[in-house]
């Protein structure tokens, strides 16, 4: 995989991190805009090889409640690499190999220290002194609404994330709600100007009902007309927001986590206020928090699953009743563990930490959203400090083994778990040579970019390579079977000088963003979960000005959300009053077609 994009010349300085008692780190500023036409740059030199390293050994002993069938092996035997980064694989299983801090980030967060144990109550309370938390970047897909419900025979209460959410059943050959246009043609809709801000503040959260358009702004949410981008709603924070979940509930709830004040420059008033937010009517439910005595818990991340908006962080987990903000569990004096995240969605799965250091187990737990009971559970080898949540149903998990993927992407081995017994399916080696996903399990555990699961399958963006013309550049979306763990032979291609990235399920299809070449304009598209066919649903006019927004807005940099023919580019954090920006710069971007 490769390195994040160099940072720009206005990018703030790098934070202290993990507990530290200055500001936390800001996301990276995206680029500037680039100048309109003229020939494209000189495309990067070839990325070392597109072979698989050496194949992982035999699944090893499970770990859970649910024990795993005894296979030999421990580490990974020699071998040449893959000539074919797409030719089918062979299930691969867990490596117990401990992985190091990625994502970019300066380290791991600074902890509790808990006893040993595996029980499912949340985190042990310590006083906090001067928390902070890290603000992360939220990438790639944003987020989506829709009135339909999930599979598996019961209602599905929460949408599921573009990022990691799972469509049906099918097998393709239509079935998707997104209908093909007459014309994919787009046409700018309207954009959001940038706001001010005294530091640079985080912006992160978008989300589309049937009436409203909401986005972060500084110290607020707003709600915009879909269409014209009028000013519909805005719910005021007390401080800005520094967690907004992936998902909202099928009447229009969702819910973030945020400072209780504007902190002074440069330094963070902690991360302790949650809140549900109505998206249709345009008002804030209740706003809560959790104390450790008399200090207020900080909170790394926010989910909702059903009826259920789930926190968690290094001091533990809280959840409360979507509608009341009544509290259904909260960290306890007594616990040995506590449960760092959550995915969300149409299951509520907890990333529960147990131990430190090299001795620190993941559990990662299916439990009841509104009881907080456990239903299954997986133990992740020893040593293996952080996962990612790509999806809770089927339940899929990532983690940077050994940090063996190289460049801090938290994205080297996928794990698929049984939901229902807790048993390891497969687990599917992912080199960071060959695929471009991302992942931030340290902070946002179902944050992850490049990759989608639907069909009981994993989509999976590659890097890009050498394409057909001279100096051209591609990539493609290639699918795992999560029973097998071997490519099904489904491939997507971007096209020369395109790179394609998934989004989100559309039932059995995926909607993917197509970053276009310097003379033309952005595409999504539709690839049909069967025969992996692409549908043009729109394409952006190739113009300078629409370029130049995406090239600021691009899923690397930004939230990308596309729904009913419309597609909403939207920026994470506002720049700091005074910041060197080389061209306009806009909160979001809208377009849309003809229908």
């Amino acid at each position: 995989m490769t390195q994040p994009p160099p940072p720009p010349p206005n990018q703030p300085p790098q934070q202290p991190g993990h507990g530290s008692p200055a500001g936390p780190p800001q996301p990276p500023t995206p680029p500037a805009p680039q100048p309109g036409y003229g020939p494209p740059a000189q495309p990067p030199a070839p990325q070392p090889g597109y072979g698989y390293p050496a194949q992982p050994p035999a699944p090893q002993p499970g770990y859970g409640h649910a024990a795993q069938p005894p296979q030999p092996g421990y580490g990974y035997p020699a071998q040449p690499p893959s000539a074919n980064p797409y030719a089918q694989q062979p299930p691969t299983a867990p490596n117990p190999y401990a992985q190091q801090p990625g994502y970019g980030y300066p380290g791991s967060p600074t902890v509790p220290t808990p006893m040993a144990g595996s029980g499912r109550n949340n985190a042990a309370l310590f006083i906090i002194v001067a928390a902070v938390v890290v603000i992360a970047l939220i990438v790639g897909g944003g987020i989506w609404y829709s009135k339909s419900s999930g599979g598996g025979g019961k209602k599905d209460d929460t949408t599921a994330s573009s990022t990691g959410g799972s469509g049906g059943k099918g097998s393709g050959g239509g079935g998707g709600s997104e209908k093909v246009p007459a014309d994919p043609a787009a046409k700018a809709l309207f954009q959001v100007p940038m706001p001010t801000a005294k530091d640079t503040t985080v912006t992160a959260g978008s989300w589309l009902t049937g009436k409203v358009y909401a986005k972060t702004g500084v110290a607020q949410v707003v709600g915009y007309d879909p269409d014209s981008g009028a000013k519909l709603w805005t719910v005021p924070l007390s401080g800005p927001v520094c967690y907004a979940t992936g998902h909202a509930s099928t009447d229009g709830r969702t819910a973030v986590v945020f400072q209780p004040k504007m902190p002074p420059k440069g330094s963070s008033a902690g991360c302790t206020q949650v809140a549900a937010i109505d998206l249709d009517a345009g008002k804030k439910l209740w706003t809560r928090t959790i104390k450790s005595g008399d200090v207020p818990v900080n909170f790394n991340n926010v989910t909702i699953a059903q009826q259920t908006v789930a926190v968690g962080g290094t001091t533990g987990g809280a959840a409360f009743d979507l509608a009341t903000g009544k509290v259904r569990w909260q960290p306890k004096p007594t616990d040995t563990c506590y449960d760092a995240g959550y995915g969300g969605g149409t299951k509520l799965v907890a990333v529960r930490k147990c131990g430190t250091g090299d001795t620190a187990q993941l559990h990662i737990q299916t439990i009841d959203p509104v009881s907080g009971k456990v239903v299954s559970e997986y133990e992740m080898t020893s040593g293996i400090p952080y996962a990612s949540v790509v999806s809770t149903d089927p339940l899929v998990v990532a983690a940077d083994v050994n940090d063996s993927a190289g460049d801090g992407s938290g994205f080297s081995d996928v794990f698929s778990i049984d939901n229902r017994t807790g048993r390891l399916r497969t687990r599917i080696s992912t080199p960071g040579n060959s695929y471009a996903a991302r992942c931030d399990g340290i902070y946002q555990v179902e944050k992850c970019q490049g990759v989608v699961v639907g069909n009981d399958r994993l989509y999976l963006a590659t890097e890009k390579h050498d394409g057909g013309g001279d100096l051209s550049r591609t990539n493609e979306i290639v699918a795992f079977d999560l029973a097998t763990g071997r490519q099904t032979g489904q491939r997507a291609d971007a096209g020369d000088d395109y790179t394609i990235t998934p989004l989100r399920m559309d039932g059995p299809n995926v909607i993917a963003y197509k970053d276009p070449p310097y003379d033309k304009g952005a595409q999504i598209v539709s690839i049909d979960g069967g025969s992996f066919k692409e549908t043009k649903l729109l394409e952006n006019p190739a113009t300078t000005e629409v370029r130049a927004v995406e090239t600021a807005l691009s899923p690397a940099y930004a939230e990308v959300l596309f729904a009913r023919g419309h597609l909403y580019l939207s920026a994470v954090y506002a720049h700091a009053v005074g910041s060197s920006v080389s061209s306009k710069e806009y909160l979001v971007a809208a377009f849309g077609t003809g229908g």
